[in-house]
C-alpha cells in the first residue's frame, strides 16, 4: 500500500446507481473513521494464480464467464475487445450486464459474425446503424448477458446493438438503460453509410433483441468515451478521449428522454479562460493545483455535429479548459469523478472530482458555481498508471482499471490511500469496464485484448 503525497477529499464516494443502498454502509464506515476508528485499507497482498491469469487477494476468486468466439444465445459469436459495462438487477439471483465492444470496421476476427461474415445474414439489415453496404459493416456495438450468481454462469447472452464503431465506454442511466459511446469520428463515404462519433441508448432487457440504432446527435459528435448522469437533475456529463479534449455536459430538454434533444456545453475554469489542466512537463502553462476546489462555468457550443471534428478546438478557443484524454466517469453522492489517462507531469494519469452547483444548469448557477478539484496525480507508476474506466465500490472506495500492458485494478480510499485489488499476469492487455453487481457481491471486469469477461468474488468490505 502506498499513500499519496496529497490526500483525497474525505467526502464519501457513494454510488448513486444500483448499489446506492449499500453505499450507506460505506457512509457509516467513514463516520467511524472520523471517530478515529481507522477502517481497513485494501485486502492485502495479491496471491499467485495457479492458472497464471489473475492475481487477487487471499480469499478472492474469479470465474471467466464469457470468451470471445463463444456461441451466444442468438446464434452469433461473442465479439472481442470488451470495454465499458453496466449492471442491472433482475432478481435476487441474477444480474443483467451490458458490455461494449471497441471494434473497428474490418476487424472481422473480433466481430460477432464470423471471420468471413458467415453469420451476418442472421441480423436484419435495418437493425444495423451502419451496414457498410454489406461489404464492411461496422462491428462495434454491445452485448447483453444474464448472469446467475448462484451458479456463477451466464444463462443468456446476445448482441444488443449493431453497426457502430469502437464502442469504448458509456454510462448507466437512472431509468435503467445503457448509453454506449463511439470513440470514432469516421465520416460517410465509400462503403461507410453513416457518420460516426455518437452516443446510442440500449435498453436493459432480458428479451433477446437489437436496440434501435438511433444516434443521440444533440449530445455532439466527437471521440466520445464515457458519460454519467446526475439522477436529480438528469444532466449528462461526458468525457472525450483526445489528448486535447474537453469535459462536456448535456442539459436535456426532457429528463429521461435524451432523444428529444437539449443543450451541449463545455467546462470553463472561471478565472482562467482556455486553461490547461494536463500539467505536462513540456507545457509552459500554469500548473493546475492539487486538492484545491476551483470554480467553473459552462459555455454553450455550436455546430455540434462538427463535420471537421474540431468541436474541442473551437470550444478551447471560446474558453473551455483542456484535459488529457478524458476516460471513465462516475457519479457519486452529489459529485462525480473522471479519469484523464495521460494527464500529469509524467503523463501517467490524473483523476478529477467535480461538485455541481446547487443550481446546476439553471440561471442561478453563477451564484454558487460548480467546483473542480484535481485530487489524484501521484506521478508514480508504482501507485497508479494510465487510469481508465472507474467505478465507486459499495463500501465507498474508487476502483480504477489501468490501461497498460501490465495493468492492475487499483483502489483509492477517501483518505488518499492506494491499494492493488487485482493484477493481470496472463496477458499483455488492459483491464476495462470494471463494475459491481447491484448487490455488491461481484466485480465484473474485461481483459480486453483476449476477449475475456471475468466475475470476481470475495470478502468485500460491505
Amino acid at each position: 500500500m502506498t499513500t499519496a503525497t496529497t490526500p483525497i477529499s474525505r467526502r464519501n464516494f457513494l454510488q448513486s446507481t444500483s448499489v446506492a443502498s449499500l453505499g450507506f454502509l460505506g457512509l457509516h464506515r467513514y463516520v467511524s473513521f472520523e471517530r478515529k476508528i481507522a477502517p481497513p485499507v485494501g485486502y492485502g497482498e495479491l496471491m499467485p494464480d495457479p492458472k497464471g491469469i489473475l492475481k487477487l487477494p487471499k480469499g478472492f476468486s474469479y470465474t471467466i464467464i464469457s470468451k470471445q468466439g463463444d456461441l451466444m444465445t442468438d446464434g452469433l459469436l461473442v465479439p472481442g475487445k470488451g470495454d465499458g459495462m453496466a449492471t442491472f438487477r433482475i432478481d435476487k439471483d441474477r444480474t443483467l450486464l451490458i458490455r461494449n465492444h471497441e471494434i473497428s470496421p474490418g476487424d472481422a476476427n473480433e466481430g460477432a459474425f464470423g471471420k468471413s461474415y458467415e453469420f451476418l445474414q442472421k441480423v436484419v439489415k435495418d437493425k444495423f446503424y451502419d451496414f457498410g453496404k454489406g461489404e464492411q459493416p461496422s462491428l462495434g456495438g454491445t452485448t447483453t448477458l444474464v448472469y446467475n450468481h448462484r451458479t456463477q454462469t451466464v444463462e443468456t447472452q446476445y448482441l444488443s446493438l449493431a453497426g457502430t464503431n469502437r464502442n469504448c465506454a458509456g454510462g448507466r442511466t437512472p431509468w435503467k438503460s445503457w448509453l454506449t459511446c463511439e470513440e470514432d469520428v469516421t465520416r460517410i463515404g465509400g462503403v461507410v453509410e453513416k457518420d460516426h462519433g455518437y452516443i446510442f441508448e440500449v435498453p436493459a432487457t432480458t428479451k433477446i433483441q437489437l436496440a434501435e440504432p438511433v444516434p443521440l446527435k444533440a449530445m455532439g459528435r466527437f471521440n466520445h468515451e464515457a458519460v454519467c448522469i446526475d439522477p436529480e437533475t438528469g444532466i449528462v456529463y461526458l468525457t472525450e478521449d483526445d489528448s486535447a479534449g474537453l469535459i462536456y455536459r448535456f442539459i436535456p430538454n426532457r429528463k429521461e428522454k435524451l432523444i428529444h434533444g437539449g443543450k451541449l456545453q463545455a467546462l470553463v475554469i472561471r478565472d482562467q479562460r482556455s486553461a490547461d489542466t494536463r500539467n505536462w512537463q513540456t507545457l509552459t502553462t500554469p500548473v493546475f493545483p492539487m486538492s484545491k476546489q476551483i470554480e467553473v462555468e459552462w459555455i454553450d457550443l455550436d455546430n455540434i455535429e462538427s463535420p471537421d471534428n474540431d468541436l474541442r478546438l473551437r470550444g478551447f478557443e471560446k474558453g473551455a479548459a483542456r484535459f488529457a484524454r478524458g476516460e471513465g466517469i462516475w457519479f457519486g453522492d452529489n459529485e462525480l469523478y473522471f479519469a484523464c489517462t495521460n494527464g500529469g507531469k509524467i503523463a501517467k494519469g490524473q483523476i478529477f472530482r467535480y461538485v455541481p452547483s446547487p443550481y446546476e444548469g439553471t440561471t442561478r448557477e453563477k451564484e454558487m458555481p460548480g467546483k473542480l478539484e484535481l485530487f489524484v496525480e501521484p506521478n508514480n507508476t508504482d501507485v497508479i498508471k494510465s487510469c481508465d474506466n472507474l467505478t465507486i465500490a459499495p463500501w465507498g472506495d474508487l476502483i480504477v482499471c489501468e490501461d497498460d500492458s501490465h495493468p492492475f485494478v487499483v483502489g483509492i480510499t477517501p483518505r488518499g490511500e492506494f491499494y492493488k485489488l487485482a493484477e493481470n499476469t496472463g496477458y499483455p492487455s488492459e483491464f476495462a469496464g470494471g463494475v459491481f453487481s447491484p448487490d455488491g457481491s461481484t466485480y465484473f471486469v474485461n481483459i480486453q485484448h483476449v476477449g475475456l469477461t471475468l466475475a470476481i468474488t470475495g470478502p468485500w468490505h460491505v
